[in-house]
């Protein structure tokens, strides 16, 4: 059998959306076909999820290390591991700067996945020379959507370029849809039937959830008994609860399990994240799964206009994508959705027959597949 080694700093039990991706890629692998090499968790999350490593179905091997590098050491490691587990191919959870070892698992089919963090690279002179070594050395960049292939070509080699394939997550439509607890968030936290806005992301300025809580007077002058729930949590967290302070109807989960998440979106009328471009392109929305998470529990979505984050809404048939540098775009949307519950109702039950169609699991293993297999 052919077996991977996936080699990462992006895996669980520490929480994102890459830790994600990458975990579900191993999962849906076949049985026997994966080993994972990885750096170690914060304490934080080893504490969080003390025995994650030892429910996994595959063997992953923790580097003493918090953060894997390209330094020699990991690279001969990396080796060696390949070597015992007998790997044939190599996945990297994020090209950079992991692809710059490459040169060292040859003669090993290799494949670097990106996300939105590699976009940033490509305007900074030196790393913008490390994408293309990474680009030249695999043999197969990938890309989430149209805006990271045009951003990241142009700092690939017209080679690597031309070797560049669209691999993006999948939304798993057992988990995410209708009814999948959303009563039951709704009775712990108080919510009733009230309208409810629901933002599910990591807590960073990028994400947009200031410029909600900057919208939410204005929501509340036209809905005045909606809720803004936010789900998550992050180092803006703070920052967040002190700008919401006196607003009675913002609501703060914190940390929620992976496994309770599809209820909380449920829990909403509709899903809002108007991320925007940040630091001069450096931080950027690579694709934004949450927005196609929310469409599978079928919400209507109100997206930024963030690099890809375009890629996950059909605009005015699933949501819509809105400046979200400043709130007025985002509070009139949201109020739009709310007024017609009919129309957002409609917009949601769209989105989720878009995302059963389009961006399913089993179209990203196909990919994957012939990516690893050399087709």
């Amino acid at each position: 059998m052919s077996r991977t080694l996936i080699i990462t700093n992006d895996f669980p039990p520490r929480a994102g959306g890459i830790e994600s991706f990458v975990h579900e890629l191993a999962l849906r692998r076949p049985g026997g076909s994966v080993v994972v090499y990885c750096s170690s968790p914060t304490a934080a999350d080893h504490a969080a999820d003390p025995y994650f490593d030892l429910r996994q179905p595959f063997p992953i091997v923790r580097d003493a290390s918090r953060v894997l590098l390209p330094t020699p050491r990991v690279r001969r490691r990396a080796e060696v591991i390949a070597e015992l587990e007998g790997c044939d191919s190599v996945l990297y959870g994020a090209a950079a700067p992991l692809g710059l070892v490459a040169s060292g698992l040859r003669p090993r089919r290799q494949v670097a996945l990106t996300h939105g963090h590699e976009t940033g690279w490509t305007v900074v002179p030196g790393a913008a020379a490390a994408l293309r070594r990474i680009g030249d050395g695999v043999d197969t960049v990938t890309y989430l959507g149209e805006y990271t292939r045009r951003r990241l070509a142009r700092s690939l080699s017209p080679a690597a370029t031309g070797r560049m394939r669209r691999l993006a997550p999948g939304v798993d439509t057992d988990r995410f849809r209708p009814g999948a607890g959303g009563g039951r968030v709704r009775e712990r936290l108080g919510l009733g039937d009230r309208p409810v806005v629901v933002c599910v992301s990591r807590m960073v300025p990028r994400k947009g959830q200031d410029i909600l809580i900057r919208a939410w007077p204005r929501v509340l002058a036209d809905v005045p008994d909606a809720v803004l729930l936010l789900v998550g949590d992050g180092p803006h967290a703070a920052r967040l609860r002190s700008a919401a302070a006196g607003l009675d109807s913002v609501r703060f989960t914190g940390p929620v399990p992976a496994e309770e998440l599809p209820a909380h979106y449920d829990a909403g009328d509709v899903f809002a994240m108007p991320c925007r471009t940040r630091r001069s392109g450096l931080d950027v929305e690579g694709l934004g799964m949450v927005y196609l998470e929310a469409s599978a529990t079928g919400l209507p979505v109100v997206a930024g206009a963030s690099g890809g984050a375009p890629d996950t809404v059909l605009e005015g048939e699933t949501g819509h994508v809105v400046d979200g540098s400043v709130p007025g775009p985002t509070a009139r949307a949201i109020i739009r959705l709310l007024k017609d519950p009919e129309r957002a109702a409609l917009m949601g039950a769209r989105g989720r027959a878009w995302v059963a169609r389009t961006w399913t699991w089993d179209h990203t293993l196909a990919r994957l597949d012939g990516l690893l297999g050399g087709s």
